[in-house]
Formats: structure tokens, sequence, C-alpha cells
């Protein structure tokens, strides 16, 4: 059986969801009641956060190649990161990570481009929703990235951090998600939403904007997961 390695912690509420997601789908695709090998590596949310608010790119990378060891020695057979963020550094960790590296990005392209979605909004961290390895990774496959305006990310970053990575879930601040969503909509012409924040699953999941799908990218990234456990 393989064991998968998961940096979580990245925040905490998303590291819960993706273990539990995890368990879900392994048991959707198995009959003998067997669960799947995990091992969960939490690091400091706090302390990586400073290292992207202060642009010590060189200083993540480091960071996460360690915790990445960490996993290896401690017998996983392939690593993922439980957040979106991360993954500005992803292709030099996946160069110098001991195991190989599974991409909630590659995978959210995939899912993408199989449900025909030509132009998606981006919703996630400033980090996310400025930086350039989402439309780099889209532009291979023609797909259109628009973030929100200024204003908007200004709250949805504020709100991320100040609210949803605490595990706190306001009903007006999922209403405001969705009125931004829909402004990107008759705005942008968007006909999609990539929640690519491991957060926003958390306060969007179940809810709807008419002509707009949600991309959960915690569930994308769980199916790619679960197959390569049962590979």
């Amino acid at each position: 059986m393989k064991t998968v390695g998961i940096i979580g912690g990245i925040g905490p509420e998303s590291t819960i969801d993706y273990y539990r997601a995890i368990l879900a789908a392994y048991s959707e695709q198995r009959t003998d009641r067997s669960n799947p090998s995990i091992i969960i590596n939490s690091i400091d949310l706090d302390k990586l956060r400073e290292m992207f608010e202060s642009s010590q790119h060189q200083a993540i990378v480091t960071y996460l190649t360690t915790e990445l060891h960490r996993l290896s020695a401690a017998g996983a057979h392939f690593g993922v990161l439980s957040a979106n963020t991360p993954h500005l550094v992803f292709d030099e960790l996946r160069q110098q990570s001991p195991i190989p590296l599974i991409s909630i990005v590659e995978a959210t392209c995939d899912a993408a481009k199989a449900m025909g979605l030509t132009k998606l909004g981006l919703l996630g961290t400033r980090f996310t929703m400025q930086g350039r390895f989402y439309p780099d990774v889209f532009s291979r496959e023609s797909i259109q990235l628009v973030a929100p305006g200024p204003d908007e990310q200004i709250y949805i970053h504020e709100i991320y951090f100040a609210e949803l990575v605490n595990g706190i879930f306001l009903s007006e601040t999922r209403e405001r998600l969705l009125e931004i969503i829909d402004r990107m909509k008759e705005r942008d012409g968007i006909r999609g939403v990539i929640l690519a924040g491991t957060e926003l699953p958390l306060i969007l999941r179940g809810t709807t904007t008419p002509g707009v799908p949600f991309l959960d990218t915690t569930q994308i990234h769980v199916q790619v997961i679960v197959k390569e456990l049962l590979a």
C-alpha cells in the first residue's frame, strides 16, 4: 500500500477537511473497509505567512523542502501541499523533494479542461490571486484566468486570514463572496470560479451561483491523491 504525506497546518481547518475527504473518497473505491495510509506533517502557518509577506522566496523553498524530507523519512511514498499558496514555489519543490509531489494547480487545470471551461475566476489569498503560478499552468491549455478587482482582492485576503484559517465562517462573509463571484460573472464574463484557497470550499461548499460552477480545489486534489494511493 502506498502512503501519502501531507504538508498540513496551512491552515488547520483545511488539513482536517483533506483528511476527511481522503478517507471518504478512498472508502468509495474500496469495498474491504480498509483505510488509506496517511502521514500529516502539520507546520507553522504564521511562520510561512511571514515568509510570503516579506517575499522570502528561497526561505520558503528551504522550509518546505525540509518538511518534505521529514515526510519521506516517515515513510511517505508521495507528497502533497494541503494549500494553494505554497504552490508559488512548487516547481522548485518538485526538483528538490525526495518524493514525487502532486500539484493542486495541475489537478485543477485538468478538471477545468475536462469540464470544457475556458474562462475562470480565481479566488484565493493575495499571493495566489496576484501570482503567476496558476496562470502559467492554465495558459498551457488556453484557459484564461481572471482575478477579482483590487478592492475585492483586499477583502478576500483580509477575511481569509482573519476568519477562514481560524475556522470562522460567517453568513455575511459567505454572501459577500457570492456577490463578488456574481459581479465577476457579469463584469468579466467568467464561466466558472476556482476556489484557489482550501478554506474557501469550507465556507462556499453547498452554495451556487447560476451559470458559474465552483471548482473545489480540495476535492479535486483529493481525487488525484486517492487515485495515486490505489495505483
